[in-house]
């Protein structure tokens, strides 16, 4: 899902739907959902309205794509979290939180985040990969000895400062920020 300025001085004239998604992506992360028309996707990848309607029948079509999309990667990171049930709880649950708001993400979760605030199909995406997410955190509570009301407390606890984690990270990740998550996951362990 890495953001990438695809045929952006207009020397690609074959777009793939791809490239118009992660154009999206870019414009999504950098200016919000008031930013995603059409002109603005044009301009970024050098070219006409008519290569957009080749790919979509409408914003809307696109926009689906976008969270189809998004969503699908998220899922497949967060599927990787089964491949963590391995390694000690610590261990899982730091990296758990650094896939919600690492360098990779970062942006675009926070704004997929605000987008989901006006649409229901995108909250619906959202909601979705959050439950993935909290059911997998809850393990980790599990698995380090504690009982299932307290896991549940603690893995919403976790979810709910990773969110504010990604929401006060500013303009970007910084070594601070991911001190302060690491002191924040030695918290939550604690018995």
């Amino acid at each position: 899902m890495a953001v990438s300025d695809v045929g952006g001085s207009g020397t690609n004239p074959r777009l793939s739907v791809q490239d118009w998604v992660q154009a999206g992506f870019g414009l999504l992360a950098e200016d919000g959902i008031k930013a995603l028309t059409i002109d603005r996707l044009c301009r970024r990848l050098g070219v006409t309205k008519g290569s957009f309607y080749w790919h979509f029948t409408d914003m809307k079509a696109y926009r689906q794509s976008l969270v189809d999309t998004w969503a699908a990667v998220r899922d497949e990171d967060r599927g990787d979290f089964d491949a963590l049930a391995v390694l000690p709880p610590r261990e899982r649950l730091s990296r758990m939180m650094n896939s919600l708001v690492g360098p990779r993400h970062w942006m675009l979760e926070r704004a997929m985040r605000e987008w989901a605030r006006s649409e229901e199909n995108v909250a619906e995406a959202v909601r979705s990969s959050d439950r993935r997410v909290l059911r997998a955190v809850r393990q980790v509570f599990l698995d380090d000895g504690f009982d299932a009301e307290e896991a549940d407390m603690r893995a919403g606890a976790m979810f709910a400062a990773g969110i504010g984690f990604l929401h006060l990270s500013g303009s970007g990740p910084s070594p601070r920020a991911v001190s302060r998550r690491e002191q924040f996951v030695d918290v939550m362990l604690r018995h």
